[in-house]
């Protein structure tokens, strides 16, 4: 059945990228105007995040995001096919910020947001950095595609953690040698007592606690990626070292330099930051969470 339903979907990659383009236009107007795909969260969203924008530019943010949310879906099919060849004219990054670091003996752990086109990225890190990769996923619900997805983002070697087994597979992994770990450090927590909780567009948000605890456990330097479109269909990943010291930190500072990198990378490209999940569904309440965690780092 696998070898079917993946066989399907490498014919339908190899349609061309102009095609592509407008099937994802088309399916942006319906989610957009027909469907209204989570339109109220989206549009609450940009709200807090940009109150003193116009109802028009926010607009225009909202159909972009409409756009490039589509896109993201579309061209994940067509890297089923797509040459390396082809990928190397789609791809940039100032990777030697990674390969430096990988000089040093130190291991990474690269914090992304949220962000168009995140499949570009992982093959990116991959490919070209000297580091071995480990990814740290979601697993999909259907065993089919959850294959698929993962035989796809292995191409270049990453090597795909799910996050429900963290802790039994990363060390196995870790223990080998120096590593780069990727994580989407912006998820909402499970459970808004047990996490930090930061300025976020003005708003206090809970941010997860794990990716700074394990920074300091293992001294890992601290780099953010922003990955962003330059036209359709290429992409650029922008590697920038917040740290190399994470324990120099006290507890929370090193989430919230995070969060303010975050912030002014997605006010560079607000269209390109996943604003259909609610990123501010907990209500902050100082005796129950704890002191507002600000950085002048």
């Amino acid at each position: 059945m696998y070898t079917i339903i993946y066989s399907l979907f490498y014919l339908i990659s190899l349609i061309p990228w102009k095609i592509f383009y407008w099937i994802s236009d088309f399916i942006a107007f319906l989610l957009q105007y027909i469907i209204r795909y989570r339109a109220d969260v989206i549009k609450n969203n940009l709200a807090i995040a940009f109150p003193n924008k116009s109802l028009k530019e926010r607009n225009k943010i909202t159909s972009e995001f409409y756009q490039q949310f589509t896109d993201s879906f579309i061209e994940t099919i067509k890297l089923l096919s797509i040459s390396t060849k082809s990928f190397e004219k789609r791809f940039t990054s100032n990777v030697e910020v990674l390969n430096d670091l990988h000089k040093t003996g130190q291991s990474v752990q690269i914090m992304a947001g949220h962000f168009f086109n995140w499949e570009f990225a992982n093959w990116g890190i991959a490919k070209y950095s000297k580091y071995p990769f480990i990814a740290v996923y979601m697993p999909l619900g259907n065993r089919f595609f959850d294959k698929m997805i993962l035989d796809m983002r292995s191409r270049y070697g990453s090597i795909m953690i799910p996050a429900t087994n963290f802790r039994n597979q990363f060390h196995q992994y870790a223990s080998k040698g120096n590593y780069a770990m990727a994580l989407a450090a912006d998820q909402n927590p499970g459970n808004p007592m047990s996490a930090f909780w930061v300025p976020f567009f003005g708003q206090p948000t809970p941010f997860v606690k794990g990716p700074e605890k394990g920074a300091k456990l293992n001294n890992t330097a601290q780099v953010f990626v922003h990955f962003y479109r330059t036209s359709r269909g290429h992409y650029h990943s922008q590697y920038e070292i917040m740290t190399t010291s994470p324990n120099y930190f006290k507890d929370g500072q090193l989430t919230a330099l995070y969060v303010k990198v975050l912030e002014e990378k997605i006010k560079l490209y607000p269209s390109n930051y996943l604003w259909s999940h609610r990123r501010w569904k907990y209500k902050f309440e100082a005796e129950k969470h704890g002191k507002l965690l600000v950085t002048n780092n």
